[in-house]
């Protein structure tokens, strides 16, 4: 049988790149990693992956490098090993801190040494210590998932290639650094640098040889399609098996995604995996449903991310998701639309609370959705806050849909805070990006018993949102619960909330028993009609050994949420992870050699990483645009009201009030020496305002320049807001209330009161005509002096005549700022 195999439309030819600002490297290589081989086999509903880092050291003295590098999040890593010098060691898997101190101990010893640890549930950190001077290590780490299952016949295989700059919002400990990453440590985020790697600017050519290959196995089931996000340079079909490959020259800055369309499957399936002593072994049910269910009532809360993170194509992805979804509401429905950066925005005309799905309120919601551009920072929390408190009536179908790239490092923080007021609430997250934060909207969305779907394309998104559409429709049953006639391990059943069941949708069901293998589950739910709905497996052996490695990591999971949440879960999560030999938060992979190198502490390197794809170079600092230029010393926490202590008044509530728009740029005070701005003089209304007189001067006949300071921003916003008239702006507050802004300052034109804003300019906006976060106005723009008789008009001049005459030269005043984020380098 013959697979075709589709690249997916998102797929882009990669640029080249010569040499450029940022490049890591010397005459002899690149520092230090030089190579990522991941080889996956496909098998049935699991993925085995064997993935090898390789590193180099080209200098004359030890090297320790460090690698910050994304696994899937559903991934249970279960063995490493190290290969240098000929010698082979394999990893144990030890408490977090023992681990750490044998390392440091093998390392002031002089032996050779690796360490790997998990700080999220996507993002890891690689140590490799004592590489002596040209000598080449290879760390293998062998990784076991589930295959994710997006409908009844698709599935999809998405590894992540690199970890995207995250927004780190609190204030900086005064505490030692947890990390070597660019980011400080905050009260929200306290281990910010262990998630961020340094950044390679553009223009650095290839620094590491990236090779992939799948080998699908269908496992009897008729496998008709496969479509790549990235280049296959072939594929070979053999005796049933399917070898998909990397075509070399690809990048590592975007995550590689396999989707594969099976044949439709048996309706429901339980396997039973034994442990080798017989005495216990994993289940795993999968049921898929089908059939109709009569739509009931729903309270739908939509949550937009218009953060910097989301420029470009990204967030004209969002706004047509957050369109779609809000285009499937009914009248009998209640809605609320909240988009989000600094601060949270509704639709204009309707309240800050649920409203009617009528024709005319979710013609508001689209009109504010087409309005939205990507600035300022992910504040998440608060806005996530609101929606949980929107949904509060149990009586009605809840769901809340969350519409980001997930980039934020307090997902901790958001998980504790959100995670006691999500009962009864559903809650699905859309991840729009190519390097998606995966981990974390997948938590979110488990935690509410919802479904995170992935697009890493704007041609994705109409297949994404059809999945979607079927999971926030009305569901089949709800309130569902388990009968067996297995012995089920009690606690140890995963996901621990198993939401509702949808047509079409699959319900992937994994657990621990006692005794034999033999018996069946039945999974009953409740109807909107108030009948029992019931579907009922017979269990079927299996030798799969990977069914428990995938059963410990999604358990490991659940117990780290809780334990997030605040449950003493500590001694529990350790003594799992070490009994199923499964990575987790509180456990590291060490491996040591015996042989003695040379003593002595190594110089420490940090293997920098490549920019996601399609973020602009701007957006590795996801930072309000105010703060650009500052350290992040400035930024305050982001708060919520306290809860009000007992018997005193209660607080008063957060004020909704429509913002002023943005600050406006004031005229410098005159200079003596200042010139006129040069160009056509306009005197067309600027943002509706009235037009500028001219002024009484005392100028000789033929000074006939304008002296009243102008902007030429003016003249651009009224061009633009002549083709479109402008709304009255959102309603708006602040996410984060103690954060503060800096006032930006802008030129009026004379004799007219204060502009109105344009509906697309952001609060958050750099200033125009100066570096971002420079509020000195453009010397083109200081006001001429009333006093003085502006110089006669002679026409355009060239541009060495205005230098020769004092005036400053025709040069681009609107250049970003530069940002430099220069990788290690030997001293």
């Amino acid at each position: 049988m013959t697979v075709r195999i589709n690249r997916l439309p998102d797929s882009a030819e990669q640029d080249a790149h010569d040499g450029g600002l940022g490049a890591l490297s010397t005459g002899k290589g690149n520092l230090p990693l030089d190579s990522v081989d991941v080889h996956a086999t496909v098998t049935g509903p699991a993925v085995g992956i064997d993935v090898t880092q390789g590193f180099h050291n080209p200098f004359d003295v030890p090297l320790e490098a460090t690698y910050i590098f994304p696994l899937p999040d559903r991934a249970a890593v279960t063995a490493l090993r190290m290969e240098t010098a000929g010698r082979v060691v394999e990893g144990v898997l030890k408490e977090r801190g023992q681990a750490r101190r044998d390392y440091d101990t093998a390392i002031a010893s002089g032996r050779r040494a690796a360490i790997a640890e998990e700080d999220r549930p996507d993002v890891f950190a690689m140590r490799v210590g004592n590489i002596q001077p040209g000598e080449r290590v290879r760390i293998e780490l062998r990784l076991n998932q589930p295959l994710t299952r997006d409908s009844a016949t698709d599935s999809t295989f998405r590894f992540p290639l690199v970890v995207a700059p995250r927004y780190i919002p609190g204030t900086p400990l005064d505490d030692e650094r947890a990390g070597p990453g660019t980011s400080d440590d905050t009260d929200a985020v306290p281990d910010a640098s262990r998630i961020s790697p340094p950044v390679l600017l553009p223009g650095f050519p290839n620094p590491v040889r990236l090779s992939i290959a799948v080998d699908i196995d269908p496992v009897g089931l008729p496998l008709t399609e496969i479509g790549s996000a990235m280049h296959v340079v072939s594929e070979e079909t053999e005796n049933g098996r399917t070898t998909v490959r990397l075509r070399p020259g690809e990048r590592l800055n975007r995550d590689f995604v396999l989707r594969l369309r099976y044949a439709e499957q048996e309706s429901a399936a339980l396997a039973a995996a034994p442990d080798e002593s017989g005495d216990e072994g994993t289940f795993t049910l999968t049921v898929l449903p089908s059939g109709e269910a009569r739509p009931r009532p729903r309270d739908v809360v939509l949550v937009l991310d218009r953060s910097g993170s989301m420029r470009g194509w990204k967030i004209v992805a969002a706004r047509r998701a957050a369109a779609r979804i809000v285009d499937t509401l009914r009248t009998e429905d209640r809605f609320a639309v909240l988009s989000f950066d600094n601060v949270i925005e509704h639709p204009r005309g309707l309240d800050l609370a649920l409203a009617a799905g009528t024709d005319r309120n979710r013609f508001r919601a689209v009109e504010h959705l087409a309005s939205l551009d990507a600035r300022g920072g992910t504040e998440m929390l608060a806005p996530l806050a609101k929606a949980g408190a929107l949904l509060d009536d149990p009586a009605r179908d809840r769901v809340l849909v969350l519409v980001t790239d997930g980039q934020v490092g307090n997902e901790d923080q958001i998980i504790a805070r959100l995670a006691p007021s999500l009962g009864g609430v559903r809650v699905h997250t859309i991840g729009i990006d190519r390097a998606v934060n995966a981990g974390f909207l997948n938590r979110l969305a488990a935690i509410g018993g919802g479904h995170c779907e992935l697009v890493e394309s704007e041609d994705r998104l109409d297949e994404a949102m059809e999945n979607l559409h079927n999971r926030i429709a009305a569901p089949i049953a709800t309130n569902l619960s388990l009968e067996s006639e297995l012995d089920i391990v009690s606690g140890s059943v995963t996901p621990a909330r198993l939401g509702a069941l949808f047509p079409g949708v699959p319900l992937v069901i994994s657990g621990r028993y006692r005794g034999a293998p033999s018996g069946s589950l039945t999974v009953r739910g409740d109807t909107a009609d108030g009948t029992t709905w019931s579907q009922r497996a017979t269990a079927v052996p299996t030798a799969d050994r990977a069914a428990t490695a995938l059963w410990a990591r999604a358990h490991l999971r659940d117990l780290e949420d809780r334990y997030t949440v605040g449950e003493n879960l500590e001694k529990r999560i350790v003594d799992t992870s070490l009994r199923f030999g499964v990575l987790c938060r509180f456990t590291a992979f060490v491996a040591v050699d015996t042989q003695v190198t040379e003593a002595g502490a190594p110089h420490k390197v940090v293997q920098p990483v490549e920019s996601p794809s399609g973020w602009e170079h701007g957006d590795a600092m996801d930072v309000p645009d105010f703060l650009r230029g500052e350290t992040l010393q400035a930024a305050a926490p982001m708060s919520l009201p306290a809860p009000a202590a007992p018997g005193s008044a209660p607080p008063a509530p957060m004020a909704y009030a429509a913002p002023a728009g943005p600050p406006r740029r004031t005229p410098a005070p005159p200079s003596p020496n200042a010139r006129p701005p040069r160009g056509r003089r306009s005197t067309r209304r600027s943002n509706g305002s009235a037009p500028s007189p001219k002024p009484t001067t005392t100028a000789s006949p033929t000074s006939a320049t304008d002296s009243s300071p102008r902007s030429t921003r003016s003249s651009v916003e009224w061009r633009r807001n002549r083709r479109r008239p402008a709304p009255s702006p959102p309603s708006a507050t602040p996410c984060s209330p103690s954060l503060p802004r800096r006032p930006r300052k802008r030129s009026e034109p004379s004799g007219t009161g204060p502009s109105r804003p344009s509906p697309t300019s952001s609060p958050l906006d750099a200033p125009s005509g100066n570096a971002a976060g420079d509020d000195r106005p453009s010397p083109s723009r200081q006001p001429h002096t009333p006093s003085e008789p502006a110089p006669a008009a002679k026409g355009r001049q060239p541009q060495r005549n205005r230098e020769r005459a004092g005036g400053p030269p025709l040069r681009n005043r609107h250049r970003a700022r530069r940002i430099s984020n220069r990788g290690p380098t030997l001293r």
